[in-house]
């Protein structure tokens, strides 16, 4: 069976994450110590209590979702079962990816990551920027309004999830704009996302030359198994490509529909997400035709999920 690891982003975490999968398996917290020892703040109690502000705050977020999603893939690779063919992640979790495969240090991507949100943070002042999810159209649609919008500010494709799921990224004004003038455009529901910044859109450039300087300094390897970048959905092997990608990819959409029917076209039959939550198991849903015996798409996170994955190479064995 080829599979793949797949890695959430923001907005898959919540108070009492990997809980349950943690009661069974000792890596989980292990994982989480691990991680709470570099960053001097402890993510146990954090990811298990919360309060679920300080959890969402950006820069608290982006670490403690990387350290959930190594720890996951941890549990799974402690397995005897073949490697995934391939591995990819969404905004963030591109970062857990190329953590599994070998080609950052954890250490050091928990701090490029928590400095990550800093910037991100910082670029855009609370309030000024805005998300919103435009749903049931067609992808040229929502590319056409935000073309249309002529006022002070930015809007822009920033996250392409899933056929008839853009979310739409810039400063407040402009999403307010879309959400007032969506029916002109024959877009019937634009859901506004309760973010504390506009991710993968121009308003980032700033943040992402800062974390380019940090890149540079770090030691990047070529990954083990190939990572697949949010730009193209095209993996990299030498280490100025992936800096180059991941400086990119904090200002440019996430081109997550393009990286999974890459995925499906290179014969990978599963894909398993390897974090808390079930977000990524259901766009990639919309996005394939998943159907019993021909394609599975599977959270891992969870006691249910991870039994469901190991079960299909159980049944692989059986048939073989």
């Amino acid at each position: 069976m080829r599979y793949a690891l797949l890695f959430p982003g923001q907005g898959s975490q919540e108070v009492g994450m990997l809980a349950a999968l943690a009661a069974e398996h000792p890596v989980i917290d292990d994982t989480l110590r691990e991680a709470s020892a570099v960053l001097g703040q402890d993510l146990i109690e954090l990811t298990r209590q919360g309060p679920i502000e300080e959890l969402n705050r950006t820069e608290r977020t982006q670490p403690a979702l990387l350290a959930a999603s190594v720890a996951v893939a941890r549990l799974w690779q402690s397995q005897a079962l073949p490697p995934p063919a391939a591995m990819a992640g969404h905004s963030l979790g591109e970062y857990s990816a190329l953590v599994v495969a070998g080609a950052i240090d954890f250490a050091d991507a928990l701090k490029l990551v928590e400095l990550r949100g800093r910037l991100m943070q910082a670029a855009v002042p609370q309030g000024v920027g805005a998300m919103a999810a435009v749903i049931g159209v067609d992808d040229e649609v929502v590319e056409k309004a935000c073309a249309a919008y002529d006022g002070d500010g930015v809007l822009e494709p920033a996250n392409y999830n899933a056929p008839g799921q853009v979310v739409v990224a810039g400063s407040k004004p402009a999403v307010d704009w879309l959400v007032a003038n969506a029916k002109t455009f024959g877009i019937r529901k634009v859901m506004p996302i309760p973010v504390s910044v506009p991710s993968h859109c121009s308003m980032m450039r700033g943040a992402a030359e800062q974390l380019g300087e940090r890149l540079r300094q770090l030691v990047i390897r070529t990954p083990a198994i190939p990572v697949l970048h949010n730009l193209d959905g095209s993996s990299r092997s030498e280490p100025d490509a992936i800096r180059t990608a991941l400086v990119e990819q904090l200002y440019r959409p996430v081109r997550w529909v393009q990286t999974i029917r890459k995925l499906e076209a290179d014969g990978v039959t599963a894909l398993l997400e390897c974090g808390p939550g079930k977000v990524l198991a259901t766009i990639n849903k919309r996005i394939v035709n998943v159907a019993p015996g021909a394609f599975a798409s599977i959270a891992i996170g969870e006691p249910d999920g991870y039994a469901q994955g190991r079960q299909l190479f159980t049944a692989e064995t059986e048939q073989a």
